[in-house]
């Protein structure tokens, strides 16, 4: 099992994913399978959410946590960049850069 730092970056966060990926046999699915799975677990966060709030759900499905979904779906970030070879870090930087030129109100 690989090893993260005990204050990783994005991206040590990354580099994990990829050995993770290698060591689960997950490192040849395809981006598109990579999104649906996001997909998924995004459902999945929003059905611990409406949960968390009090919002009716169906008493037999299986509902997790919020920490939990929200790093699973973090995990699919990285592994979706990683297939791309994006620096998850600087799209960030860079995004952002582009978000202070526009208008919010």
């Amino acid at each position: 099992m690989p090893d993260l730092k005990p204050t990783p970056t994005l991206a040590d966060f990354q580099h994990y994913v990829s050995q993770l990926e290698i060591e689960r046999g997950f490192a040849d699915q395809p981006p598109l399978e990579k999104c649906l799975l996001l997909g998924e677990e995004i459902g999945e966060l929003f059905k611990a959410i409406r949960k968390a709030q009090g919002i009716a759900i169906d008493p037999q499905s299986k509902v997790g946590d919020i920490g939990d979904e929200l790093a699973d779906i973090f995990i699919y970030l990285c592994s979706i960049a990683n297939r791309y070879d994006i620096d998850l870090e600087q799209a960030f930087l860079t995004k952002e850069e582009k978000n202070k030129q526009r208008r919010w109100q």
